[in-house]
């Protein structure tokens, strides 16, 4: 029995490693399919920002209480996993808390703890279903989130209670197996641990084998639902758990609200009023701004990969405030929904083939780039350093600069820039003449 058991371990993890290196492999090639961009400065910043925004989550704490109930389910995400490392240890090897003659009494110390913050992660995934579901806060109705978006977020939660569940039912038929002498449940007595032993009265009329039956099967699901939410993660908004710490570290360190010039545009003035510096044979670039996501930086598909889609961009966005269609939040999911289609289409055709879609136009409509104000509110509120900014401007460069798709107010005022070097249609000579009125 105990070799079927360690032979199906086996087969299952290495099937679900298979698939999630599968789909790691896509989602790494679908990020790359972005153009080069080189964020290697400054290591020591870039390290400290992993520690406070990805590790310490500081944005967060802008909401203490929201912070608080968040770090309580991300410690019991990275914490837990101790235990589970135990668990598939003892899949592995076909041996019962491996960890427990090892670590002596610090054991049932850790278990503990461990059940206390399975419990707390429990009460929060319940509070933020009812946030969602119940009192449906503002930036969870959204329509950003009809769909598979809103059902996301509930399965995930779900499922964390199930897995909590799980765990300290599995810790309560240990304990009372431990308690009754019963096999090698006994070989290793922990005692019976805090959390778990409340349970034991639910458990405790029922006989041995059923109580081994219920921890087998506990442990398994326990397992088997590890598994298929490591395979569920690449599809889930929850890939953030992974994708938010080289999103903190790659993030820009320019001050906030700095936009990034084309140097190529910048080029051109020059030689204009410099045309001995203009270099010969110099190839014009290719685009101006992107049309679709193989224009954008590699950094702005990682951070379309990276949403939470918890939609504090949208909340502190104007234009969404005073009832504009851009939603910030929507841009980031609309550019990975392209994404995606376009890693669909390599797979079928083992490279890209023209689909007549396009990011702009086909995903994200024309309204939504005019109504953004670039006040980099969206980019303050992100809590693990996306910018959905960085793709407003260069879709909107495209719209501009290639098909010269801008209001008719925007035209006279590029106009008025190329020529008279400022937004108003006076000649530079008389600008200054409104000030003799005035002597």
């Amino acid at each position: 029995m105990q070799i079927i058991q360690q032979l199906a371990f086996i087969v299952l993890a290495c099937v679900s490693v298979y698939f999630f290196s599968k789909k790691a492999g896509e989602l790494r090639r679908n990020i790359l399919l972005g153009k080069d961009e080189n964020l290697n400065d400054n290591k020591n910043l870039r390290w400290k920002n992993v520690v406070l925004l990805a590790l310490g989550q500081k944005k967060m704490f802008k909401n203490p209480l929201v912070a608080v109930m968040h770090l309580i389910i991300y410690a019991g995400f990275i914490i837990i996993n101790a235990e589970v490392l135990e668990i598939m240890l003892d899949g592995l090897f076909g041996t019962h808390r491996l960890f427990a003659p090892m670590l002596g009494s610090l054991y049932s110390f850790l278990i503990n703890f461990f059940e206390v913050l399975a419990v707390g992660v429990t009460l929060v995934c319940v509070v933020f279903l009812c946030r969602r579901n119940i009192i449906k806060l503002k930036r969870f109705v959204s329509k950003d989130l009809n769909g598979w978006p809103r059902s996301d977020a509930n399965y995930i939660l779900v499922t964390e209670i199930v897995l909590m569940s799980l765990f300290l039912a599995m810790n309560a038929c240990d304990g009372l197996l431990q308690a009754r002498g019963y096999g090698h449940y006994a070989e290793h007595a922990t005692g019976p641990f805090f959390c778990s032993s409340l349970l034991q009265p639910i458990f405790s009329s029922f006989s041995d084998a059923t109580l081994v039956g219920i921890e087998r099967t506990c442990w398994w699901l326990h397992i088997a639902g590890i598994f298929a939410f490591l395979n569920y993660l690449p599809y889930s908004k929850h890939l953030h758990i992974v994708l938010a710490f080289p999103n903190a570290y790659y993030g820009k360190l320019l001050p906030q609200g700095q936009m990034h010039n084309m140097q190529s545009v910048q080029n051109e003035v020059l030689y204009a009023m410099q045309p001995e510096l203009a270099p010969v044979g110099v190839e014009p670039p290719a685009h101006f701004g992107a049309k679709d996501v193989f224009e954008l930086s590699w950094k702005s598909l990682m951070d379309a990969y990276s949403c939470t889609e918890c939609g504090r961009c949208s909340t502190e966005c104007p234009a969404n405030i005073t009832g504009k269609l851009l939603s910030p939040r929507a841009i980031m999911m609309k550019t990975r929904d392209r994404l995606e289609d376009v890693g669909k289409n390599i797979n079928a055709n083992k490279s890209f083939v023209a689909d007549g879609k396009t990011l702009l136009h086909d995903y994200i409509s024309v309204e939504e780039l005019r109504a953004c104000t670039t006040c980099n509110a969206c980019v303050e509120a992100c809590p693990v350093s996306i910018s959905p900014l960085d793709i407003i401007l260069e879709l909107r460069r495209s719209l501009i600069m290639e098909e010269s798709n801008a209001p008719q107010e925007w035209n006279g005022t590029f106009s008025n820039i190329e020529n008279n070097f400022a937004p108003w249609k006076f000649s530079p000579d008389e600008r200054d003449k409104w000030a003799e009125e005035m002597i």
